[in-house]
């Protein structure tokens, strides 16, 4: 079951699976350096922040308890998994390293950020979150492509298998 989810879809030309890389590697970049580091500690956390590793922000459990109901119950563990999945899963979409895995955590993520988060400020305050979340879905479905560790970790494995 791994060897499918790792298992990314390659275009018939190279070319087409080097243009599908580019919106995982930027958002997967803007993901983990921009939105998820300034909210979770990491090494590149800006130093202002003041976080420790995997530590979350003071001001993002409380962000996210304002969303009532289940996040009201659970305002840390989903503040941290949100977290999370923007610092560490954009490193791992640039990577192309699991993937449909961390994609999920970012769809998940940005499902929460658009249609619960951003709803009451129109289009335009949901458009960054929208933006993520559709190439989390495309990336969900089609993995890294060749351009991606998953490639390269799967096409090995093939190799020694036949």
């Amino acid at each position: 079951m791994l060897k499918k989810i790792t298992q990314p879809l390659v275009m018939p030309y190279w070319w087409q699976d080097l243009l599908m890389a580019i919106p995982r590697i930027v958002c997967g970049y803007l993901l983990a350096v921009d939105f998820g580091a300034s909210k979770f500690g990491v090494p590149w956390s800006p130093a202002d922040k003041n976080l420790g590793l995997f530590e979350v922000v003071f001001w993002f459990p409380e962000d996210v308890k304002a969303y009532g109901g289940i996040f009201a119950m659970f305002p840390g563990f989903f503040a941290w998994m949100g977290a999370f999945s923007e610092a560490v899963g954009g490193v791992f979409l640039v990577l192309g390293l699991q993937t449909r895995l961390f994609s999920f955590l970012v769809v998940c993520t940005m499902m929460v950020a658009v249609f619960i988060q951003q709803i009451n400020n129109g289009l335009w305050g949901m458009l960054g979150g929208m933006g993520f979340l559709w190439v989390a879905i495309y990336t969900l479905i089609i993995g890294s492509g060749r351009f991606g560790l998953d490639y390269l970790i799967t096409k090995k494995q093939f190799t020694h298998a036949k």
